[in-house]
């Protein structure tokens, strides 16, 4: 039985029902599927219909695409449209549609398709295998990120000095570099040459590089330029004027379109959302790029018609192989359309993660669990957080070095200087935070900034830098602390200043005052106390309070807090006042001492304020040059479009990361934020972000893990030299990698300290007191990465427990490598396991199940799908519920995920979970 029933074309029967592509093809007026080992594969012919689905917080999402060969028939093109739409209704009219043109298809449509696509001529046929008859050719290949490949007269006047060429020949391939090409389209092109010698010879053809201008005595060019009759010049072509030049930008033109197929100009002065009906279609003409909004009220009828009107119109005004045509349906705008509006409103999205675990929450509820038990967040940190912590508050030109026991406790007027070593491979890696209060000055987080550029630079390596406001900060940053506390007031003078001037009292902490802390964190080595407003409405039925009066100290249990925010209660309590004796309070028997304190008893909140998660992120290309800025977003990137010489924008929505190239030409880290600071600014996808979204700069060849885990990573890509067609070329060429090692000290090659943690803290700093830094003058060789023994400026952290109920083996690990040691050794008796999983009675049908290395399982015995997805009527017992999908057969994985377990495994975590989330598995 069709799943979208009567009405649609029984080909897309399933379309859509899971994340991925899929293709169709007109064939005798007829839609055909296309089989996955000729998607990419297109016929000038022939049209297309490509259907990209998602999942993107949740929800699959969906992009529709019809492409039209140049050589396609005009009825099979209006049959694509109609086709294309079709299917947009069978899926709830939700997708976004793409007009393609041949030689003229949007970047996102090319992305799919990587490399490149080559259409052949003729057209396709599923009744036959499409061998293609080799012959000679000339191919044209512009794009920095995507190519643009297109076949042109194999003839010297074809040639010219702005693009690059591939003159594919039965024995040789030549590359053929413009001069005034850009060395990424190069890169780009010898993609496209791998490509061309893997599929048309079979792997086995010599590749000869030309650069334009050069020709003295190398037999490549002299063969090269045979092919043309023999060297001549080229003629220098005159770019042509646009009305850019001329300082005159196109004219944004906005259409209602009529039931009868008619364009109806609208005249206003500003475009504003508040212009478009839901019961109307519009036209959206922005000269290069048109749009055809179709309000949610709107009938397919009229939604067909304004789509007929559109290309109509191209048809019609000589436009059909220029514009790129885009059809939205109201709720499914795209961030480009919107930033043609002024102050396009924000909407407020459902929380489908919170949705989610609600239905989580109910499967382990019925099959006995706990649900209060259930982890709030699954965050593991991607470093090691044993590491070597110092803290340095700034006081204008004062950098000041926090003894050991105060280094935790920070204050939110105040700036402070995060410096965090830890080991990565082998390596001493450096990660510096520059946290910024939410009520400092600006004048001291600007200096803040400029000391720790100052810093980092007198440090050998490439260290990671982050900006981080108050409130905004990454849970990698608690882990770091371990347990923090955030103080009111401060102790700037130019805060003391400030207050003075405006008349404000000092909040500055002091214990023998009135103080209200909310607590909160992810586990006890993620722990946070955080100073709030001595009220009442401070209050949440989600945490747990401490309530400091001066002479008594309560506790106050929210209603809705767990047993994990109650142990988290009491080591806050161990930090901020482990003298007095507290009241334990329960909410709702409250004494009125209490509520005098909080100056009487109020309305507050009851709901916890939910984090973001780092979900489908994006990659922007990022240039300025003279103050106009140009960002492009890189769909479906991999690790290979962190070329070397772009600086780039991942954007993961609660945090940012600026990538800078080696050869980029922005060279100093603290410019880099700035650029960072300016695309926060941009609001580049419509969202609205915080201009205080932490922003990390990243430089390539050190992109720490936290940063990696969003790619498929291969390190020693990282590592080559050249630039990024030189890198590129070596690699076609079969040559060996020439790497650059980092000389690095490793950890491990250091003798670790044998002195009890009290003695090596005394150890650290240049002075030890905490006396001021002079700016002028850091010289960090004396405690980073020059000394033979590792230096601690904070206690050996406990070994961290797997589970609530594990124990603590803090006292036996004297040491990294003994810690790790009784880990596995937990592990291996089950003293760290679960108590449901220490029987071997318990784990059911599986048997043992041990981790590979490429993080699948080996599993013993495998479950049906209908047995491991989450809605399961007889669900497996004695599994790993975090890796369902590991007990599934090699066969049924692959019918299931389209890929092997392998190729599952590499992909990166959060890739993994939302594959698992559109099968249930997750």
């Amino acid at each position: 039985m069709s799943r979208f029933g009567k009405g649609v074309d029984p080909a897309f029967d399933g379309a859509g029902a899971k994340a991925g592509l899929e293709v169709w093809c007109i064939e005798s007026r007829q839609i055909v599927p296309v089989p996955k080992p000729f998607h990419g594969k297109f016929f000038s012919g022939s049209v297309y219909i490509i259907l990209n689905t998602a999942l993107r917080s949740g929800i699959l999402e969906h992009d529709i695409h019809y492409w039209l060969g140049n050589a396609a028939d005009e009825v099979d093109s209006v049959l694509a449209s109609d086709k294309a739409f079709e299917l947009d209704a069978a899926l709830g009219s939700h997708a976004v549609q793409y007009r393609e043109i041949q030689g003229e298809e949007t970047e996102k449509f090319l992305s799919y398709f990587k490399p490149c696509i080559i259409p052949a001529s003729g057209k396709f046929s599923s009744g036959r295998v499409h061998n293609e008859t080799y012959r000679i050719s000339l191919l044209t290949c512009k794009g920095d990120h995507v190519a643009y490949v297109k076949e042109v007269p194999f003839s010297r006047s074809s040639l010219n000095h702005n693009d690059v060429f591939i003159a594919d020949t039965a024995s040789k391939i030549f590359l053929f570099s413009g001069c005034n090409s850009s060395m990424q389209e190069r890169a780009k092109a010898l993609e496209v040459v791998q490509y061309i010698k893997e599929s048309k010879h079979g792997g086995k053809c010599e590749l000869a590089t030309i650069e334009d201008g050069k020709f003295v005595g190398d037999p490549d060019v002299g063969e090269f330029w045979s092919l043309f009759g023999g060297y001549a010049p080229i003629t220098k072509e005159i770019s042509p004027v646009t009305d850019m030049q001329h300082g005159h930008q196109s004219v944004v033109k906005l259409f209602w379109i009529t039931l009868q197929g008619k364009l109806s100009q609208i005249v206003t002065d500003t475009l504003r959302r508040e212009v478009l009906d839901a019961d109307k279609c519009y036209l959206l003409d922005c000269d290069t790029e048109i749009y055809v909004w179709m309000g949610r009220t709107t009938s397919l009828s009229e939604r067909k018609i304004s789509i007929s009107t559109a290309e109509e119109m191209l048809k019609t005004q000589g436009r059909s192989t220029g514009p790129c045509l885009t059809f939205l349906t109201e709720g499914t705008e795209t961030a480009k359309f919107k930033s043609f509006f002024d102050g396009w409103p924000q909407t407020a999205e459902l929380n489908l993660y919170e949705e989610g675990r609600g239905k989580v929450a109910a499967i382990f509820k019925h099959q006995g669990f706990d649900v209060k038990e259930l982890p709030e967040e699954d965050y593991q940190p991607s470093i090691d957080c044993s590491g070597t912590l110092k803290v340095w508050r700034v006081n204008g030109n004062e950098v000041l070095l926090l003894p050991v026991a105060e280094q935790n406790k920070l204050f939110s007027a105040d700036c402070y200087i995060v410096h965090y070593r830890y080991l990565n491979e082998d390596k001493d890696e450096h990660l510096f935070y520059a946290w910024l209060g939410s009520n400092s000055i600006k004048e001291d987080r600007d200096d803040t900034v400029s000391h720790m550029s100052a810093m980092i630079d007198s440090i050998k390596g490439h260290p990671v830098m982050a900006q981080i406001f108050e409130g905004k900060e990454p849970v990698q940053f608690y882990s770091i602390f371990q347990k923090l506390v955030v103080f009111k007031g401060g102790w700037s003078s130019r805060y003391k200043k400030s207050i003075t001037e405006r008349g404000i009292v000092d909040e500055t902490y002091v214990k023998a005052k009135a103080s209200l802390f909310r607590v909160q964190g992810t586990d006890p080595n993620n722990m946070q106390a955080i100073q709030v407003d001595l009220v009442s409405g401070s209050l949440n039925s989600s945490y747990c309070y401490i309530l400091q009066t001066g002479a008594s100290v309560f506790t106050w249990l929210g209603n809705l807090s767990s047993q994990r925010d109650h142990d988290l209660l009491d080591r806050a309590l161990d930090l901020i006042n482990s003298s007095s004796q507290p009241t334990s309070i329960r909410e709702g028997s409250e004494p009125d001492v209490f509520w005098n304190v909080l100056r009487g008893k109020a309305e507050y909140s009851r709901e916890k304020e939910t984090k973001g998660y780092a979900e489908n992120p994006h990659l922007f290309t990022y240039t300025s040059t003279e103050g106009n800025i140009k960002v492009k977003e890189i769909f479906n990137f991999t690790q290979d479009d962190l070329t070397t010489e772009d600086l780039l924008i991942l954007d993961c929505q609660i945090e940012i990361y600026v990538w800078m190239g080696n050869h980029a030409n922005v060279k100093s880290k603290q410019q880099a934020l700035t650029l960072g600071m300016k695309y926060l600014e941009l609001d580049v996808l419509g969202e609205g972000p915080s201009l205080q979204t932490p922003v990390y700069i990243v430089t390539e060849g050190h992109e720490p893990p936290f940063f990696t885990c969003h790619f498929v990573w291969d390190s020693s890509k990282m590592n080559l030299v050249g630039n990024s067609f030189e890198r590129k070329l070596a690699l076609l060429k079969g040559q060996k990698h020439n790497i650059e090692t980092p000389k690095q000290r490793s950890w491990q090659s250091s003798p670790l300290s044998s002195t009890s943690d009290r003695s090596r803290s005394k150890s650290v700093g240049s002075d030890g007191a905490g006396r001021s830094v002079s700016p002028a003058s850091y010289n960090m060789s004396s405690n980073i990465g020059t000394s033979n023994r590792r230096q601690f400026s904070s206690p050996t952290p406990v070994v961290r427990k797997l589970f609530s109920g594990s124990p603590d083996h803090a006292g036996a690990a004297a040491s990294n490598n003994f810690s790790l040691h009784q880990h596995i050794e937990g592990i291996k008796d089950g003293s760290l396991l679960p108590p449901q999983l220490k029987s071997d009675s318990d784990l059911g049908s599986t048997g043992s199940v041990h981790v590979n290395g490429n993080g699948s399982l080996d599993i013993k015995q495998y479950f049906p799908y209908n047995r491991l997805k989450l809605t399961s009527d007889d669900p497996a017992t004695g599994i790993d519920v975090a890796k369902r999908e590991a007990y599934l057969t090699d066969e049924e994985f692959q019918e299931k995920f389209g890929m092997t377990k392998q190729a599952f495994y590499k992909l990166p975590k959060w890739r993994q979970n939302k594959q698992k989330m559109t099968l249930h598995l997750f």
